[in-house]
């Protein structure tokens, strides 16, 4: 597979919320992120406050407006809280955005270099699916806490006790959805632009429930290190969880972002133990786990307990679990992924999962 751009790895997820501040706690206190750094009207910042967020080699930046005057203050009340730009890391950001461009990308932002006593910070942006950006990032010039204008945490800005690491590592995937029709247009735009391949497809047959259906392939860099499953809604009796997300963010846009941890047992563990909400399937699922899936390492009485789901394919398996959306609006939510060799999206769990969706659509009213 041929990478035009030179990617490396997702950089960061830079997240578009009402209260930065008070995201900051909530993502600290249930998630066990620990806030790093912070950019404000202290550190020379006028229109936007922002907060630096990391666990493991994950790093999501929280922003709000400070105005009405923002740019992207009317974002907020059309979507609610939700991810604004998935940031990816490049070799030479000028080379990058003059590729995507040349492949058929549309600008966001053209390159541009920050520099302050710590270095040269390179960005550019292209626009993806509905008002979702990718960033491209070049920080190999630049030794600062993450980028100009942001400075490590003022405790007399904000002083928090001290967090507790849940063990999450990594950014597995980063889930988008997208209108009806629309996935095979986005497909190949990763792939004209980018350079990805589609890894694994899933149809209307594999993704199905008595009341609703959706379809979805994900696509994949040359290294495997970024994954993007793309999501559209297919019919149905009723309303399905994207048309559901799509009404709700009012267009396309990240649904949902697997994190990774080497311990999914002790993670969603103490997740649960710091109030954070997550999707259970009935007990019968884990009667037939056994039979399903073969042979594990972990108790399958703690992970019944717990909610966690597994799956397996040719080369291993993987334990999931999701969690409610973390706003009011049911939109963005969260995965928790353990892989042992499998390099799936759990299959073999998707009917016990969407059921379980509709079980909360129900509630909902949305149904």
């Amino acid at each position: 597979m041929s990478d035009p751009l030179d990617l490396k790895r997702v950089d960061h997820v830079r997240m578009f919320v009402g209260n930065a501040r008070q995201s900051a706690y909530f993502y600290r206190n249930a998630f066990g992120f620990q806030v790093a750094a912070y950019a404000g009207l202290e550190t020379g910042l006028r229109h936007e406050a922002a907060y630096v967020l990391r666990q493991g080699k994950i790093t999501i930046v929280l922003a709000s407006p400070l105005s009405g005057d923002h740019p992207e203050a009317n974002r907020l009340i059309r979507h609610g809280d939700g991810v604004q730009t998935i940031a990816l890391e490049v070799g030479d950001v000028p080379a990058a955005y003059e590729a995507a461009i040349s492949r058929g990308a549309v600008s966001a932002a053209p390159p541009t270099s920050v520099e302050d006593d710590n270095g040269v910070y390179v960005s550019a942006q292209i626009r993806a699916y509905g008002d979702t950006t990718h960033t491209f990032v070049d920080r190999s010039r630049y030794r600062g806490v993450f980028a100009p204008g942001y400075r490590p945490l003022d405790a007399d800005r904000y002083s928090p006790r001290t967090f507790h690491d849940v063990g999450l590592r990594a950014i597995d995937h980063i889930v988008a959805n997208v209108e009806e029709g629309q996935m095979g247009a986005w497909v190949e735009y990763y792939g004209k632009v980018m350079g990805f391949s589609t890894l694994v497809s899933f149809d209307d047959k594999d993704i199905s429930t008595e009341y609703s259906a959706l379809m979805s392939k994900v696509v994949a860099d040359g290294r495997g290190r970024i994954k993007f499953p793309i999501n559209e809604p297919a019919k149905g009796k009723r309303r399905s969880q994207i048309e559901e997300f799509l009404s709700f963010y009012d267009g396309p846009g990240v649904q949902h972002i697997a994190l990774a941890t080497g311990d999914i047992v002790k993670s969603v563990r103490a997740m649960a133990a710091n109030d954070v909400s997550f999707l259970k399937v009935p007990g019968s699922y884990y009667e037939l786990l056994p039979e399903r899936v073969g042979a594990i390492d972990e108790d399958i009485t703690e992970l019944a307990e717990l909610g966690i789901l597994v799956d397996r394919d040719d080369e291993g398996y993987l334990l999931q679990i999701f969690t409610k959306p973390v706003a009011d609006r049911p939109t963005l939510f969260f995965e928790i992924i353990q892989r042992r060799g499998a390099r799936s999206f759990g299959k073999g769990n998707f009917k016990a999962l969407f059921e379980s969706i509709e079980r909360e659509q129900s509630r909902r009213g949305t149904l």
